[in-house]
């Protein structure tokens, strides 16, 4: 069975999941929407971790159950300082290359859901299944969060 495969590359995708909404609320905290959704959306995907690598065993995989936190404070001062000396895009074109990758990264983590649900429905594994239709919901959510506010950031950020 290669389940166990597809745990394990959910497993990492959500964890890059959350850690890239850690990441983005970090950089725009002056937006305070940006910055409490994404921290809150960034909760659900540490959750997935955490029951992804709970059932994984059973499929064997060992997998961490503890999420990536915030980057650490050298790779924030990096890209703080690349900020500061122009190297970045201005505030409203990075955050549309944040959003556009959180978008893709959901679009990928709703995508491997799909496949476990597949597959658990396939060798009617109820526990599987059951984790994957409860968690592939906020994943979607997690997307079309993204999705809506790169409608709602993309005109003032490419017109101006």
């Amino acid at each position: 069975m290669k389940i166990g495969l597809a745990l394990r590359e959910l497993h990492r995708s959500e964890d890059d999941l959350g850690h890239e909404l850690l990441q983005v609320a970090d950089r725009h905290r002056v937006d305070h929407e940006i910055f409490h959704v994404a921290q809150d959306l960034a909760r659900w995907s540490q959750q997935h971790v955490r029951e992804i690598a709970a059932v994984a065993g059973r499929y064997g995989e060992d997998l961490d159950p503890e999420p990536h936190g915030m980057p650490s404070l050298a790779k924030r001062a990096l890209e703080r300082s690349a900020e500061l000396v122009g190297r970045t895009s201005t505030a409203d074109l990075l955050l549309l290359r944040d959003l556009r990758g959180l978008y893709l990264k959901a679009a990928g983590v709703s995508v491997d859901w799909e496949l476990v649900a597949q597959a658990a429905q396939g060798i009617r594994h109820t526990d599987l299944l059951g984790l994957a239709q409860r968690c592939h919901p906020e994943t979607v959510r997690q997307m079309k969060w993204a999705n809506g506010k790169l409608k709602e950031s993309a005109t003032q950020a490419l017109v101006s």
